[in-house]
Parts: structure tokens; sequence; C-alpha cells
């Protein structure tokens, strides 16, 4: 490995929280670089990773400043992120009337995604409800065949929640996850809890909390970087970065869906936002999480 990279790496570690904020850029191309031709050791990428995890749990910068933390973090492998079936994932949670379930820690990621792709996911009729196979079908831009042919895309980040996926998609995954989506009220609950917050850190909406469109980052962020964005059990992103579908159906058979995102104002994150869509529609801020 070079030697300056590690050197470089080294001293990056021992700043403090707010220097690594303002040294990421000198760093990022480097570390990137040899890592991509392996030529920085386990040892390297596993300090630099830690200490780029310390920045994104701490409460410094803004969103703007942080964001670069956060996508060096997701390509150089984000230890934050897990798989539906390993411990940490989920957090439990039980309403006023006693019932219980578990709702993701974050929105499903790129990562995640790709895992039931590279699976088959689009491939195995059992994982898939009838609608959505018929609709899988006919489909000539489903979500994997799309993000195949992109070098590069700001949306495609490995720790960012998987946007542009439609209801069927969604389904499809949970069902590889041996999951759910989560339900409507379920996660109200999860953004209000006994307290009945408005927001999952209280009020008012505030500035820097979460990524909507007022902080103007124009695009998803790293899970859990806005750290305000996060209920007191440890649910993250539930006001804003990605819209999510749920489970519930209208008289319509429209989804409910939480707007909250990062091309929606403040209002849309209230934690009983809702709009509805088709089970076919996509767009660049609507993703998911899972329950159970």
């Amino acid at each position: 490995m070079d030697d300056g990279v590690r050197t470089r790496i080294e001293a990056f570690a021992v700043l403090s929280i707010e220097e690594r904020l303002e040294a990421v850029s000198s760093i990022a191309e480097d570390a990137l670089q040899a890592n991509a031709t392996g030529q920085l050791s386990a040892a390297s990428l596993q300090l630099l990773r830690k200490a780029l995890v310390e920045v994104v749990e701490a409460d410094v910068g803004s969103g703007r400043e942080r964001l670069p933390i956060g996508i060096l973090l997701g390509r150089l492998g984000d230890p934050r992120i897990k798989m539906p079936s390993e411990p940490g994932y989920f957090v439990a949670l039980t309403t006023d009337d006693d019932e219980s379930f578990e709702i993701g820690r974050f929105e499903v990621t790129n990562f995640e995604y790709r895992k039931f792709v590279d699976d088959g996911g689009y491939t195995r009729r059992e994982l898939w409800s009838d609608v959505g196979w018929a609709w899988l079908s006919t489909c000539e831009d489903p979500w994997h065949k799309v993000a195949a042919s992109l070098t590069t895309d700001i949306h495609l980040v490995d720790n960012q929640p998987v946007v542009g996926v439609t209801f069927h998609e969604a389904d499809a995954f949970a069902r590889w996850a041996g999951c759910r989506l989560p339900w409507w009220y379920e996660r109200v609950w999860a953004v209000r809890g006994d307290e009945r917050r408005p927001y999952p850190w209280g009020s008012p909406f505030g500035e820097g909390n979460t990524n909507s469109k007022e902080e103007v980052l124009n695009r998803p962020c790293a899970v859990g970087l806005y750290v305000h964005d996060c209920t007191p059990e440890g649910v993250y992103d539930l006001a804003g970065n990605v819209g999510e579908w749920t489970a519930e159906q209208d008289a319509r058979g429209e989804h409910l869906l939480h707007p909250g995102s990062w091309d929606q104002p403040s209002l849309a994150g209230w934690g009983k936002a809702l709009t509805t869509e088709a089970p076919v529609a996509r767009w660049r801020a609507l993703g998911f999480r899972l329950a159970r």
C-alpha cells in the first residue's frame, strides 16, 4: 500500500470530529482509489471507516458539510448497514393497545436491495404477488435494469436508501427478507410514540433536523446522517431523506405512503403526513423500510 495514503488516513483518524468534516475532501479520492486497486490494507480501511462513522454519529456540522462523509463511507463499505436477518436491524415497539411489532432502524438501502437482485429476486415467482408478477412481466424498466445501466448516480450509493422502486418491488423484497412493509398505523406510531411527537425529535420542525427540501441537498443522503431525525427508540429518517411505501391500501387500491423526503418541504415530514400512489408508481425520492 502507498505509505502516503496510510499516513494520511492515520492523521485523519486523530483529528477532532469537526476537523474531519473539513479534511475529508483531501483524503477521499486517494482512499477510494487505493481501495479499488487493492492497495488499501484491511487495517487502514477499518481505521478510516471507524473515523467516518464517528462523524456520522456525532451532532456536528450541517447536512451539506456531513454529506461527503456519508458518501465516502458508503463507497468504502458502511459497517452500520446490516441485513434484515442480522441482530440490530429492527427496533421493537409496543403501541398503547399493547400491540408489539418491529420496524427497520433505517430505510432499506441500495446495499440491501442489490443483495435481493443478485439473489435472483426478479426471476423468482414465489417472491411476487400475483399482481406484482403480472406487472413485472410487462415492465420494460424494472429497478434492476435501470440501475445496471448506470455507471455513476447520486441515488445509488450503498448506504443511501434505495429509491425508484414500485410498491410491487418493495413488496417482493420484503417477502425475500421474510418480512413485510409496515402498516400505516405502525409507521405513525414509530414517529409519535407515547408522547405523540409531531416529528421524531419532538417540536418544532426547526432547521437542520432532517433531509427535507429546505436543506437543499437535492439528493438522498446516507441513512442516519441526520442524527436528530431519530426517535428515542432509535428509528431514523422518519421525517425526511426518502418517502416510504406502506402496506395499507385505500378504497381505490392505491397505497398509503409517507411523503417526507429530500425533495419535499417540511410539512411533508409531519408524522401523520400522508399521500397515496398507485402500486406501479416510482419516483426518485420514494423508498421503503421493513417491519415484522
